[in-house]
């Protein structure tokens, strides 16, 4: 478990790949520690992170309020597509996403809310002092967030974010119902409601949880690198060379003016003032 003097009012929960997983190792590891940053980054007391990563995994450095939970799951085998059946697949990754992330929780003790990290995406640093004060909210969704290619200046406003990316979501942490142990916990609840950012938002509302918006961009979604497991393409191939527009040009001046530079006030909520990003 992880000691806090503060209450524990948010906490991130970071599932790693199996190391059999990564196209690259040593650069997985290198945006693991740009993501570690970032969460680190917030700007009040009261959060806690937990990493979850097979055993023999070589991970960053990590500094306060962070522990590793180390799992002996095995590696993905459906973790490329190839020639797999869609569903099949999909179902393989979230599965596999989903049990590490539950194992995350049940090491994590008392959360808070919680909020699940991809491995390389960047958080805002207002997240937790945005809790803090409301703490007996079901939670939230984000409907606005940063989509950028790795290696670029410039960033996407993207408007249904939380359908797009993983890292969406802040939920109340009972609201989970997590089960006692890893063993008790069905397959279709590891996939629908830990692996897989799809289905909780509309779970939730059903049950009478609804999660709200929120209020400000509080996330930024990595594209376009090799080991980004959606196999994502550069912001300006997806949102702006697509052929389609071709057929539809009004709709250019629109996508232009979701573009924006990333700036210093950007770099220093989201990135935790990383040079070499």
């Amino acid at each position: 478990m992880i000691p806090l003097s503060a209450k524990n009012i948010l906490t991130f929960i970071i599932p790693v790949r199996h190391q059999d997983n990564a196209h690259d190792w040593p650069q997985l590891k290198r945006r693991l520690a740009q993501t570690v940053r970032s969460v680190s980054s917030q700007d009040s007391e009261g959060w806690k992170a937990v990493m979850v990563a097979n055993y023999g995994a070589d991970l960053p450095d990590l500094p306060k309020n962070w522990s590793v939970k180390r799992v002996d799951l095995p590696p993905n085998k459906l973790y490329i597509k190839g020639n797999a059946d869609t569903e099949a697949f999909r179902d393989a990754v979230r599965i596999d996403k989903g049990a590490r992330i539950l194992a995350g929780m049940l090491h994590a003790g008392e959360m808070g809310h919680t909020m699940l990290v991809d491995d390389d995406d960047f958080v805002s640093c207002r997240l937790t002092s945005f809790v803090a004060s409301r703490s007996r909210e079901n939670g939230w969704y984000f409907g606005n967030g940063l989509v950028w290619t790795e290696g670029g200046r410039l960033l996407y406003r993207h408007d249904n974010f939380s359908k797009l990316c993983g890292t969406s979501h802040i939920i109340r942490s009972d609201l989970f119902q997590i089960p006692a142990s890893a063993d008790s916990a069905d397959e279709t609840y590891i996939s629908r409601m830990l692996g897989s950012h799809i289905f909780i938002q509309e779970h939730l509302a059903e049950i009478g949880s609804p999660l709200l918006p929120l209020p400000f961009i509080g996330a930024i979604y990595r594209t376009g690198h090799t080991g980004a497991h959606s196999r994502s393409k550069g912001i300006a191939r997806q949102y702006l060379l697509q052929k389609s527009l071709a057929k539809k040009p009004w709709l250019i001046p629109g996508r232009l003016a979701r573009f924006r530079f990333m700036t210093s006030r950007i770099d220093n909520e989201f990135l935790g003032k990383q040079p070499d990003v």
